[in-house]
């Protein structure tokens, strides 16, 4: 996949191990240009960090549920790129408390901080990146298979990521005029450090790896590979899609 000569804006890297970096390597590898947000100065130095030889165009704070944050990034992208061609969002976010235990004690503002942050905040980027997009483009976002199924120790998150794609579906509808496509890669478990919050990890890992066709976890860079292929024009067809990567689990009946 060649992305010389293509634009775009990168949300939830956090350090070398997160789903985001690794896709934004395989498009700045093949050309792309991107620029990157960082949550907040706690994260920014490790963010940067992983940036490193990536060449990235630019990296600027962008808190997700902040419309003045979020305008101010924007217009940062504007006068860098004046037009883009992808979005990647990746950002999810539960109170550790919520991760485990009984679905029924999350409290209303824990509900409302997953549901906020890991979906709704998918809208205002797609609102604003589609100013951008002029000639068309490509925007993703990562769910997981727990919007569909019970996964014990996932909890409120499950919730979000249901909510989240179908905002996908919604967006997709609403943007296919302009030529905007809005897709989902639904990724199997992998090690990241939001991962380390969700109870039963390991476990959840191993139930992949023995039950799946393929008997095998899958990778980073296989997720950043399919995430490529849907930034890309390749997948010129495809919008409104919940993919996944998840080693054929997804299929099972166990």
């Amino acid at each position: 996949m060649d992305f010389k000569g293509k634009k775009g804006l990168v949300f939830g890297v956090a350090n070398h191990r997160s789903i985001a970096y690794h896709i934004a390597k395989v498009l700045s590898d093949n050309g792309a240009e991107i620029g990157y947000s960082f949550q907040n100065d706690r994260v920014k130095d490790s963010v940067s960090k992983s940036l490193e030889g990536t060449n990235p165009k630019f990296l600027l704070e962008c808190n997700v549920l902040d419309e003045e944050s979020i305008n101010e990034f924007f217009q940062k992208a504007s006068q860098e790129f004046k037009e883009i061609d992808f979005l990647v969002h990746s950002v999810a976010y539960a109170e550790r408390e919520d991760l485990g235990g009984d679905f029924s004690n999350v409290t209303k503002k824990g509900f409302s901080t997953a549901l906020e942050t890991s979906a709704y905040s998918l809208i205002p980027l797609v609102k604003h990146g589609a100013k951008l997009m002029k000639n068309g483009g490509s925007i993703i976002t990562l769910s997981f298979e727990a919007s569909q199924k019970v996964y014990p120790g996932y909890n409120i998150m499950g919730t979000a990521k249901a909510a989240l794609e179908n905002c996908v579906k919604q967006l997709a509808n609403e943007y296919g005029k302009n030529n905007i496509r809005v897709n989902a890669i639904s990724a199997g478990p992998l090690p990241t450090l939001a991962a380390r919050s969700i109870n039963g990890f390991n476990e959840m890992r191993k139930a992949h790896s023995e039950r799946s066709p393929l008997k095998r976890n899958i990778t980073h860079e296989e997720v950043a590979n399919a995430s490529s292929f849907m930034l890309s024009d390749l997948s010129s067809g495809i919008t409104g899609a919940i993919i996944p990567v998840d080693s054929g689990y997804g299929i099972m009946g166990l």
